[in-house]
């Protein structure tokens, strides 16, 4: 796979790798996704129920670090069949469409990215081709009203005005296609066809057919997408895994033609933008990009997990988009279908913070200088915004100090209507604060500076 932005980012090309979309129409759309800023990302299936990693433990090739929540089946093989068969007690009963896209529009998020179908092969929407599904009568959720579970979630959410993003495993370890049956590997030896597509032609097409028909229900029967979001990096041509995508990408904009695809880690003309995950690049990156990091500790659910703050969430938020990215908060729902109650509260703790400041927020590009030492920039225009960030119980004092050696003709303090006194000496912005501001521990304090 193609190396990482910068030393220890997971899940991204290269930003020099990066191809620029020449559609008028797809790079009209790249610009929506720049002014969005904020995602609220879901990682829900059947592993939820256990607490356990999202598919990764079922490839012996990762069992190494995906496996340290197994603790109650030693053998690979056993466990699998355990796992496979969570399907027939999924039944998230409390799951309640409506409350998860109200919540998304009362935390900020601006576009919602929901997986579809992760490695694991188990589908929450009602696809034809396959029985391993959440309206499928194996699975006992099949009986409820939103047994469909991406065509309610993508209604709610589209009916709260954010965009839509369905996350995508392009690899199927359910299929019989990719993890075949007597082939020239075993089942679940890594994560890669049990077989070299090349020399099993006819199969490996079985395989493509399949995926094609999938994503084409996504996109022709649950209303239109904004992004199809595609994971699993080694089903890529270099890989000697092509699924033809060019094939796929063209049906799918012949129907929806300023429809955003990010083919993860793969580069190339569909990688529309690029997914750093579980970490912000350290500097700014000058392509179209999306940090997807967790809430908690991973991106399905974790009994007993913790969570980050409100305080965490909204400087992670102000790194990213300083340095010219969005940043996809993941949450992992419950068993039961709701959200955990902490980590929606940290959310809503950032909500609250981008209803005053979301000015300097969404919609903006990236500023110099980007950041110093506690700043971060943006700006629209001519209008820069600079967010001073505040760590727990770091009071505010009478006057702030900003740094900036631009012209400044007028500072104010988003939330406040007036003007605030500033004086500009040796690089740096002196801002007299209202006396309401004087010993309070906000998340950060939002300026725009009118050059």
């Amino acid at each position: 796979m193609p190396d990482m932005i910068t030393q220890g980012l997971h899940g991204c090309s290269r930003e020099e790798e990066y191809v620029w979309p020449t559609d008028p129409k797809i790079l009209q759309k790249l610009e929506w996704f720049q002014d969005q800023k904020l995602a609220f990302m879901t990682h829900f299936g059947m592993y939820s129920q256990i607490g356990l990693i999202e598919s990764w433990p079922l490839s012996d090739e990762d069992a190494t670090w995906s496996r340290t929540d197994v603790d109650w089946e030693r053998d690979g093989e056993s466990f699998r069949k355990q796992y496979a068969e969570l399907n027939k007690s999924f039944n998230p009963v409390r799951l309640m469409p409506e409350i998860w896209a109200q919540f998304a529009a009362d935390a900020g998020f601006k576009y919602f990215i929901l997986t579809t179908k992760h490695h694991d092969g188990f589908c929450l929407f009602d696809t034809k081709y396959t029985g391993y599904k959440t309206t499928d009568p194996s699975c006992p959720f099949h009986r409820h009203r939103y047994a469909d579970i991406v065509r309610h979630l993508f209604d709610a959410f589209r009916g709260r005005g954010l965009g839509i993003g369905a996350y995508f495993s392009k690899p199927d370890w359910h299929c019989p296609w990719y993890w075949a049956q007597g082939m020239d590997r075993p089942i679940a030896s890594d994560r890669n066809p049990t077989y070299t597509p090349s020399e099993h032609p006819a199969l490996w097409e079985k395989f493509i057919q399949f995926t094609h028909g999938q994503m084409m229900e996504l996109v022709e029967g649950y209303g239109k997408l904004d992004i199809l979001w595609l994971d699993g990096g080694q089903v890529n041509p270099n890989n000697g895994q092509d699924i033809r995508l060019h094939e796929l990408v063209a049906r799918a904009r012949a129907i929806t033609p300023d429809l955003l695809v990010a083919d993860r880690t793969i580069g190339g003309e569909f990688e529309n933008y690029i997914t750093p995950e579980q970490a912000i690049p350290g500097q700014p990156v000058r392509v179209p990009w999306e940090s997807c990091v967790t809430i908690g500790t991973g991106f399905s659910y974790r009994y007993s997990d913790q969570y980050k703050s409100s305080r965490t969430l909204t400087h992670m938020l102000l790194d990213t988009v300083s340095r010219g990215g969005n940043l996809a908060l993941n949450i992992g729902p419950q068993p039961d279908g709701r959200l955990p109650k902490e980590a929606v509260q940290s959310a809503l703790g950032l909500g609250a913070w981008l209803k005053v400041n979301g000015e300097a927020i969404y919609g903006t590009r990236i500023c110099a200088p980007y950041a110093a030492g506690r700043a971060c920039y943006t700006c629209k225009g001519d209008t820069a915004y600079a967010m001073i960030k505040y760590q727990a119980g770091e009071r505010v004092e009478k006057t702030v100090c900003i740094p900036w050696d631009a012209a400044c003709n007028r500072l104010t303090l988003l939330g406040q209507d007036a003007p605030i006194p500033f004086a500009q000496e040796k690089g740096m912005l002196i801002a007299q604060l209202p006396k309401a501001y004087a010993g309070t521990e906000p998340y950060a304090l939002a300026f725009r500076i009118e050059r």
